[in-house]
């Protein structure tokens, strides 16, 4: 049993979602030969946690913005498309339920966030 408030754990996965469609969606936009838009969730239990993870294989993060992601109102998405509120609140979320929230992203290949949650 893990001890979570699910509403806001379902906001996280739902602020992940929504930035891996945008993602694909751009990456799509561009006409690659041979693209499918693929986004996948895998969850697995490690010792006294579990993880959630992520994966697309849309537009990637540029390095120089990874460290930025999780700050308020950072946002790499056009004026009127993001909030910059979204990665934020998730890293709120996920640190108060005493977790983690981790990303690998390669720009123009993939991202992948994990989320690591402890459970009794």
């Amino acid at each position: 049993k893990i001890n979570i408030i699910p509403e806001d754990i379902g906001r996280v996965l739902m602020n992940i979602y929504d930035n891996a469609f945008y993602a694909v969606s751009e990456k799509s936009k561009k006409n690659v030969p041979g693209y499918d838009p693929t986004i996948t969730l895998t969850t697995k239990s490690e010792g006294n946690k579990i993880q959630i993870i992520i994966r697309d294989n849309g537009v990637g993060i540029a390095k120089k913005y990874v460290d930025k992601i999780y700050q308020p109102f950072f946002t790499t998405k056009p004026t009127g498309t993001g909030t910059g509120l979204g990665l934020s609140l998730s890293y709120d979320i996920i640190k108060a339920h005493q977790g983690e929230i981790k990303v690998d992203s390669a720009e123009g290949e993939f991202t992948e966030f994990t989320i690591e949650l402890l459970y009794d």
